[in-house]
């Protein structure tokens, strides 16, 4: 019987979100959100683009292209998996950043 997701706090650009996380996943999660910050503070730090959304979504950009670059246009189910992982953290991720502007707003 599968158990309940797991919330899993990770560090994006000096913010902490709560996210939640199927068992035994607990470990890919956080390697994406240290290789999604890395690359996050990479476009930051080149002063090039402000603000945390534009940030986010030149760093989706880039990522894709990775993805797409390395064929996962193709159909090859390992890219096709990794690409559903990506997408589902991405929604994860918005969720997280939907829940903190609404926290900044009020």
């Amino acid at each position: 019987m599968s158990k309940e997701p797991e919330a899993v706090t990770v560090h994006i650009l000096d913010k902490e979100y709560l996210v939640a996380c199927p068992e035994g996943e607990q470990e890919a999660l956080t390697a994406s959100a240290k290789y999604l910050n890395d690359k996050m503070l990479n476009i930051r730090e080149s002063g090039k683009v402000v603000g945390i959304d534009r940030i986010a979504v030149m760093t989706a950009l880039n990522l894709a292209h990775e993805v797409v670059g390395t064929g996962g246009s193709g159909g090859s189910t390992e890219l096709d998996s990794c690409g559903v992982r990506i997408r589902t953290l991405n929604e994860k991720i918005e969720e997280a950043l939907g829940k903190y502007k609404l926290k900044e707003l009020n």
